[in-house]
C-alpha cells in the first residue's frame, strides 16, 4: 500500500502540446457550435481543466460532422450547450493552448482501433482503465464485449458536469459494459480502484489521452501505480503529451523508452504518419507532433496482486515441507 500512497496526483494542470496546425482535416470556417462552448466558458473558463475538457468535445464533434470523419462521436455534443454558432475557433483554441486538433484527432482515431482490435481478438480484456480529462464518451459510444468494467480515472468536477449533461439527452453505458468513475486526486487510488473491484489477477487495457499531467513526476507515478495494479502482460497505450522541460537528455522517444523499462514496461512508439496513412488521410498532413507521442506499452511484471498470490504459495510449500518433515520424525 505505501507504493499506492504515492500516486494520489496533488499536482493538477491542464494538458499542453504545440500549436493546432492548418491541415486538410481542418473543419472549414463555417462550423458550427463553437460559440456554445465559448458562452458556457464566460462562466467556466476559470478552470482549465474543464476548458480543456470541452475543448475536445467540441473538436470530437466536428470531426463527426465531416462527410468522411476519421471516427464519430454522437455524444461530444451532448457535452456542449446548445446556444449559438460559431466564426473564430482557432484564434480561441490557440490562445488556450490545449492539445492541437489534427494530433487529438488521429489520438483518437488510433485509440479508438487498437481498443478494438485488442477486445475482439481476446476474451481476458475484460477491465479497462480509461486515463481521461473526465469527459470521454468512449463507454457510451464504443460496442463493448460482454462483461466489460470501464474504470474512468480523471478530474471529478469535469466527470461530473460531463455526466449530467450527457443523462440530459437519454445517455447510457450498454449494458455490457459496467462504468465506475475513480477521482484521479483520490488519497489511494490504488484503494479506490480495488474497492471498485479491480483485480490485479485479471488481465486489463490502460487507455491514456487528456488526463492532466503536471510534470514527468505526475507520469512516472502514473507508471507507478499502473505497475503495482495491472497483471503481467496488461497493456498500456494512448496518446501522450511530453513538454520539453520533462526531457533531460535525448530525443522524446528515447526518453519514454528509459521511462517504460524503468517502471517494467516494454514499450514502442506509433507514428501519427502511420495512423494518417492507414486512415487514407493525405499523406503530405501526416507530419509528426513535436509535443506528443503515441505509444503501446506491455507490463513486464506481475502486479501486487500476482506477488502476494506467489507470496502466499510460497508459504504454503513451506508449510507443507515442515509437516511432512515432521511426520516422518
Amino acid at each position: 500500500m505505501a507504493a499506492a500512497n504515492r500516486c494520489s496526483f496533488p499536482r493538477l494542470l491542464p494538458l499542453v502540446s504545440s500549436p493546432w496546425r492548418n491541415s486538410k482535416l481542418t473543419p472549414s470556417p463555417s462550423r458550427v457550435g463553437f460559440h456554445r462552448v465559448a458562452a458556457r466558458f464566460e462562466q467556466e473558463e476559470s478552470d482549465p481543466l474543464l476548458r480543456a475538457a470541452l475543448t475536445a468535445a467540441w473538436i470530437r464533434d466536428q470531426e463527426s460532422r465531416r462527410s468522411d470523419p476519421l471516427f464519430i462521436d454522437t455524444y461530444a455534443c451532448g457535452l456542449l450547450s446548445s446556444d449559438t454558432s460559431s466564426d473564430d475557433v482557432g484564434k480561441w483554441l490557440h490562445s488556450t493552448n490545449v492539445s492541437d486538433m489534427y494530433h487529438y484527432r488521429l489520438a483518437t482515431k488510433f485509440i479508438d482501433e487498437r481498443l478494438h482490435q485488442l477486445l475482439s481478438t481476446s476474451d481476458q480484456f475484460r477491465q479497462i482503465v480509461l486515463l481521461s480529462d473526465g469527459m470521454d464518451t468512449r463507454p457510451y459510444r464504443l460496442n463493448w464485449p460482454r462483461l466489460s468494467v470501464v474504470y474512468d480515472l480523471s478530474p471529478e468536477r469535469v466527470f461530473k458536469l460531463g455526466t449530467k449533461r450527457l443523462k440530459v439527452i437519454g445517455t447510457k453505458t450498454s449494458r455490457n459494459c459496467l462504468l465506475f468513475h475513480c477521482p484521479i486526486d483520490s488519497r489511494n487510488l490504488q484503494e479506490t480502484l480495488c474497492t471498485n473491484g479491480f483485480n490485479g489477477n485479471r488481465p486489463s487495457l490502460w487507455v491514456l489521452q487528456g488526463l492532466p499531467l503536471a510534470n514527468s513526476i505526475s507520469f512516472e507515478e502514473l507508471l507507478l501505480l499502473i505497475s503495482s495494479l495491472a497483471m503481467k502482460g496488461s497493456i498500456f497505450f494512448g496518446q501522450l503529451h511530453i513538454p520539453s522541460d520533462w526531457i533531460t537528455s535525448g530525443t522524446k522517444e528515447e526518453w519514454l523508452e528509459k521511462v517504460f523499462l524503468r517502471h517494467g514496461f516494454r514499450g514502442s512508439i506509433v507514428k501519427y504518419s502511420e495512423v494518417a496513412c492507414n486512415s487514407g488521410s493525405d499523406s503530405d498532413a501526416g507530419f509528426e507532433s513535436p509535443g506528443s507521442v503515441l505509444f503501446v506499452a506491455e507490463q513486464l511484471r506481475m502486479s501486487d496482486a500476482q506477488m502476494e498470490d506467489w507470496r502466499m504459495h510460497v508459504e504454503r510449500m513451506e508449510e507443507e515441507a515442515d509437516e511432512e518433515g515432521f511426520e516422518e520424525l
